[in-house]
C-alpha cells in the first residue's frame, strides 16, 4: 500500500510539473498574443491608410471580451473540467492570431482581433485555479507564473519587431499563433486531464474557513485599485512602443530599436512582482502597497514630457509599479477571502481589471488623435492614480496574518 502511494505521489509530481510548465507558457502566450497587435498597429496603419488612432480603435472588442469573458469561463472551467478549456484556449488564439495575419480588409481584421480576445480571455480564470489545484502554498508558483506573464508583455514588441522586419507584420501574427497552436496539441496529448476537485479539500479544524473581519472594505478598496490599475496597466502596456517611437525620434533603428527598448523595460520591471511577493510576506501589504501606488502618482506626470533617457527611466519604474503591485493585492485577497469563495472573488477581479483595461483603446485613440498625444494621456492617468492611493489608505491593517 505505501509503495503504491509512492509511486502515485511520483507520478503526481511528474504530472503536476508538466502541467505547470504548460500553464506557464500559456500565461505567456495569453499576454504576447493579445499585445502583437499594439505594436504591428504602426506598419497596418500605412498598409490600410487609416490613422494610428483610428486602427488601434479596431482593438476594443477584443479587449473588452478580454474581461468581459472571464466569468462564463471560470464558471465552465469549474462545471465541466479545466483540461478541455485550457487545450481550447492555446489552440482557439493561436488560430485566431494566425488568421488575423491574412486579413484583407478592416472588418476582417476586427473580427480576429475580436476572437483573439474571447480564446484569450480562457486563461485567467481557468489556467490560474489549475495551476494552484491541490497545491498549500501556491505564492511561489503564482510569482513564477506571473513572470511568465510578464515576460509575454516583454515578448510581444520585441519578437513583433523582429517579425515584421523580416516577414512584414502579417508574420507577426502568423509566426507565434502557429507555435501555440503546437504548444496546444503537446498540452492536450501530453497533459493529463484534470479531475473535478468538489468540496473534498481538506477540511480540517481551520479557523481560516470564514471570510475575515473587515473582508468588506478590504473587497471595496482592492476594487477600487484593480478597477484604476487595469486601466494604467493596459494604457502603458499598449502605448509604450509607439511612445518611445515619437519620443526617441533618430536614436533608435527603425521598429525593432523601438520594439527591444519597450520589451527590455518590460522584462526588467517584471522581476519587481517576484521582488514583491516574497517582501509581502515580511512586511506591511497595505504600506507596501500605498508606496508602489504612490510612486506611479510620481512618476506618470514625468512620462507625460519625458524623452530620451530620462523617458527610459521612468518607464522602468512605471512599469515596475504596475507589476509590483499584483502579488500584493493577490496576496491580500487571499488572506481575508476563504478558499471556497477564491475562485469566485478572483474571476470579479479578473473582469474587472481586464473589462476597465479595455477602456484604455479608445482613451488612446481620442487622446493621440485629438488632444496632444501622449502628453495628456500620462497626466490623465496621473491623476486617476491618486484615487488608487486613497483607496489603499482605507484599507485595515492585516493583523489577522499573525493567526495564521
Amino acid at each position: 500500500m505505501d509503495t503504491g502511494k509512492d509511486s502515485y505521489g511520483y507520478m503526481d509530481m511528474n504530472a503536476d510539473q508538466l502541467r505547470t510548465l504548460f500553464l506557464n507558457a500559456g500565461h505567456f502566450f495569453d499576454h504576447m498574443l493579445i499585445l502583437i497587435y499594439a505594436t504591428a498597429v504602426i506598419a497596418i496603419s500605412t498598409e490600410f491608410g487609416r490613422t494610428y488612432g483610428e486602427i488601434i480603435a479596431i482593438a476594443t472588442p477584443g479587449f473588452v471580451l478580454f474581461g468581459a469573458m472571464s466569468l462564463p469561463f471560470g464558471w465552465l472551467g469549474d462545471r465541466f473540467g479545466r483540461h478541455g478549456l485550457m487545450s481550447l484556449f492555446f489552440i482557439g488564439i493561436g488560430t485566431a492570431t494566425a488568421l488575423t495575419g491574412l486579413s484583407t480588409s478592416i472588418w476582417h481584421l476586427s473580427i480576429g482581433l475580436t476572437v483573439v480576445g474571447i480564446c484569450a480571455a480562457i486563461y485567467h480564470p481557468v489556467g490560474i485555479p489549475m495551476l494552484v489545484q491541490g497545491v498549500d502554498k501556491p505564492g511561489k508558483k503564482l510569482g513564477i507564473n506571473g513572470v511568465f506573464g510578464n515576460m509575454g508583455v516583454a515578448a510581444a514588441p520585441l519578437v513583433v519587431g523582429a517579425m515584421m522586419a523580416t516577414y512584414g507584420w502579417r508574420g507577426a501574427f502568423i509566426g507565434p499563433g502557429l507555435v501555440c497552436i503546437l504548444v496546444g496539441l503537446l498540452f492536450w496529448k501530453l497533459v493529463p486531464a484534470d479531475k473535478p476537485v468538489g468540496p473534498k479539500q481538506k477540511n480540517t479544524t481551520e479557523p481560516a474557513a470564514a471570510f475575515l473581519d473587515g473582508w468588506r472594505r478590504v473587497l471595496v478598496s482592492l476594487g477600487i485599485i484593480t478597477l484604476i490599475a487595469g486601466l494604467i496597466f493596459s494604457s502603458t502596456t499598449i502605448a509604450l512602443p509607439k511612445l518611445f517611437e515619437e519620443r526617441f525620434t533618430d536614436a533608435l533603428p527603425g521598429a525593432l530599436g523601438f520594439t527591444a527598448l519597450a520589451s527590455l523595460v518590460y522584462a526588467i520591471a517584471s522581476f519587481a512582482q517576484v521582488a514583491a511577493g516574497a517582501a509581502v510576506d515580511k512586511y506591511s501589504a497595505k504600506s507596501m502597497l500605498i508606496i508602489i501606488l504612490s510612486t506611479q502618482v510620481v512618476v506618470l506626470p514625468i512620462m507625460a514630457f519625458a524623452e530620451g533617457p530620462l523617458l527610459f527611466v521612468s518607464s522602468l519604474f512605471l512599469m515596475a509599479g504596475v507589476f509590483g503591485q499584483i502579488p500584493i493585492i493577490d496576496t491580500m485577497l487571499t488572506r481575508y477571502v476563504p478558499d471556497s469563495h477564491r475562485g469566485r472573488v478572483f474571476s470579479v477581479k479578473y473582469l474587472l481589471n481586464l473589462s476597465v483595461g479595455a477602456m484604455a483603446i479608445p482613451m488612446i485613440a481620442g487622446m493621440h488623435q485629438w488632444a496632444d498625444g501622449f502628453l495628456t494621456l500620462f497626466q490623465v492617468l496621473a491623476v486617476i492614480a491618486l484615487i488608487m492611493v486613497g483607496a489603499a489608505f482605507i484599507l485595515r491593517r492585516p493583523q489577522p496574518v499573525a493567526a495564521e
